[in-house]
């Protein structure tokens, strides 16, 4: 130790002037990222379980730790104090370990706070934002073993069997878990793209339902009728998906027939009554009431009105009192409404045709 001191002393007199300024600038750089810790800190203060963009910016920039400032500004010295090579390469080793192992860190704040404010202001009340949880341990294992590959390759250790035989690894988990990753993207998917959120009512194919949990393999919803309908989350963005929770307002179909007796003068009158009941509902306007055609047993009207607002149980409401009313309206008017009827003809023993109704009288 005491032959190693004059040449240490030697070194420090030579390069005194890079050494101060080296400092100089690192204790600026440290300085500066406490500035940036301190600021990410103040975003995320006022409540750091509500995630939108600053709070994410802030929780990233809060988790800049110690040991990367400190790693960071002893190579700033080091670079213009120009140390031994051997010592130079222990400073630089130390400052790769430290960069990579932020970097992993500030990525993984990064990622999960993007879930997490997909997820919503109160993850803990959906099953995604339970499932958080799980999705956090993938998003750490994953960025800091892509870290300890970039230390192991800057310490000189080959890592390309190591890459290799990961991923052939990763390709035989996800050949034999397939389906459950396959579930676990599409609920990402929903996550991100929100098709639609727990408490939506949805339709697809001839279910109508709300959404009462999105989990990680399986949507749930509660039907009309009560029961649980459990869908695989892939399967349910393979559908033609209906949000009926979505839009401020919403276009109902009403399709009716009456009696081909009603004179014409009466058929004139129908989409005149057909406005007057949707117009009678609060939130509701009518686009159209039209006779479609010649039914089997009716002639057909077509009834589109819309209503606003997204309350279906008020839609369901008020679709009931326009067929009440229009039920009323009918009656008073001696309108008949059709129902699927067929009318026999028969022969008399001369051939002639028996009427099955009474003929119209003569005038």
């Amino acid at each position: 130790m005491v032959k190693k001191l004059p040449t240490v002393f030697d070194w420090l007199l030579a390069n005194l002037d890079g050494f101060a300024i080296g400092s100089l600038v690192a204790l600026g750089l440290v300085g500066l990222m406490l500035l940036v810790r301190l600021g990410g800190q103040k975003l995320i203060a006022d409540d750091p379980t509500v995630l939108h963009w600053r709070t994410v910016v802030g929780r990233v920039l809060a988790k800049t730790t110690i040991f990367f400032m400190v790693a960071a500004a002893v190579e700033i010295v080091v670079t213009y104090a120009q140390p031994p090579a051997r010592l130079e390469r222990v400073f630089d080793v130390l400052f790769t370990i430290a960069a990579a192992l932020q970097g992993a860190i500030w990525a993984r704040e990064l990622i999960l706070g993007v879930i997490g404010s997909r997820a919503g202001d109160k993850p803990g009340e959906t099953a995604i934002g339970n499932a958080l949880g799980v999705i956090r341990v993938l998003v750490s294992v994953a960025v800091f073993g892509i870290a300890l590959i970039v230390i192991l390759d800057n310490l000189g250790i080959n890592v390309t069997a190591l890459i290799a035989g990961l991923g052939i690894g990763g390709i035989a988990i996800g050949l034999a878990a397939q389906g459950i990753f396959s579930d676990l993207f599409a609920a990402l998917s929903i996550l991100f793209d929100r098709p639609f959120r727990r408490g939506d009512t949805i339709r697809f194919d001839t279910t109508i339902g709300t959404v009462d949990r999105i989990g990680l393999k399986t949507t749930r919803l509660k039907s009309l009728t009560g029961e649980m309908v459990i869908m695989a989350n892939t399967k349910l963005l393979e559908r033609e998906i209906r949000n009926l929770a979505q839009g401020s307002e919403r276009q109902e179909t009403l399709r009716f027939g009456v009696v081909y007796q009603t004179a014409p003068d009466l058929l004139e009158q129908i989409p005149g009554f057909a406005k007057a009941a949707v117009e009678a509902q609060p939130g509701c306007r009518i686009q159209r009431c039209v006779l479609t055609g010649f039914g089997a047993s009716s002639l057909d009207y077509e009834l589109l009105f819309f209503h606003k607002g997204r309350d279906a149980e008020a839609l369901f409401a008020k679709r009931q009192a326009i067929v009440i009313d229009l039920l009323r309206r009918f009656a008073a008017a001696g309108i008949e409404f059709a129902y699927p009827t067929q009318t026999t003809f028969t022969a008399a023993p001369d051939g002639k045709l028996v009427m099955p109704y009474a003929a119209a009288p003569r005038t």
